[in-house]
């Protein structure tokens, strides 16, 4: 390995803004992937992802359905234009008002988390439509904040929506353990499960074949978003694909190592995100 990609495999200690800090801390692969992005749009997506990491952790912070709905609706009055004191959420209005980032998209990601404070995600539309409106919008305010294209959103929406799948999919047993299930019923009930069986044994959707059906649709997810064409500036947008499709291969818990760092960072380098073919 050069000097060079060994020191991008290990990003230099920096100080870091509060959002970067969150990001850093709760979502690794995205902090690394922002680091592609030009210097001075940087920080916007670190308060897109640390946003999105809020948002997350509204129903598994919430003891309940209710509250996690409630909370929800704190960072929707954000969005709409509140001023709250909160260390993500004073700088991120600040960059709604200037045009860093937009207001729809970040209102649509509030909409898609509202799906986890369901009891389960009924049937595969459903999974399809909650991948697309939380990890599928995050990757597409991403693409905006750094300059792509209004004609790649849809693809970068499949991309993050990826992203989303392998992520679910990485989460069944740390989902279980807070007694949540994000998999699809009717998928669930196709291979003779349902979600408490998940939550009694996370493994069992491995063994019953849930995890290679449901790794399929996101690679569906990535055929449908190959073939994007970004400026340089918005290629870290959408780099997280390139985790989605080393994930996609072996679905389920993986650690990430060295060989996922130096797939980011040779994807950030060169602009190419190795995706599967369309067809």
């Amino acid at each position: 390995m050069s000097g060079h990609l060994r020191r991008m495999a290990s990003p230099p200690r920096v100080d870091l803004s509060p959002a970067a800090a969150s990001v850093r801390r709760h979502d690794p692969d995205r902090f690394l992937t922002a680091l592609f992005a030009p210097a001075e749009r940087r920080e916007a997506l670190f308060l897109l992802y640390a946003f999105n990491h809020e948002l997350a952790r509204a129903r598994e912070a919430a003891s309940n359905p209710t509250l996690a709905l409630i909370r929800l609706q704190w960072w929707r009055e954000v969005v709409e234009g509140a001023r709250r004191r909160h260390e993500v959420a004073e700088p991120l209005l600040d960059a709604i008002e200037t045009g860093c980032l937009e207001r729809t998209l970040l209102l649509g990601m509030i909409e898609g988390r509202e799906a986890e404070a369901e009891p389960s995600i009924p049937d595969l539309a459903s999974w399809r439509a909650y991948l697309r409106g939380t990890a599928g919008l995050v990757t597409a305010a991403a693409g905006q904040a750094l300059g792509a294209p209004a004609e790649a959103r849809e693809r970068l929406v499949a991309l993050g929506a990826a992203y989303g799948a392998a992520g679910v999919l990485r989460s069944i047993p740390a989902l279980a353990r807070q007694g949540r299930c994000l998999l699809p019923e009717d998928v669930l009930g196709a291979h003779g499960l349902v979600p408490e069986a998940v939550l009694a044994d996370p493994e069992a959707p491995r063994r019953a074949g849930v995890l290679d059906a449901l790794a399929g649709e996101g690679r569906a997810l990535l055929r449908e978003g190959a073939g994007l064409r970004l400026p340089r500036a918005a290629v870290a947008a959408a780099l997280p694909a390139v985790l989605a499709r080393r994930d996609l291969r072996r679905p389920g818990v993986r650690e990430r190592g060295l060989g996922d760092r130096l797939a980011v960072i040779a994807a950030g380098l060169t602009g190419r995100l190795g995706l599967p073919l369309s067809r």
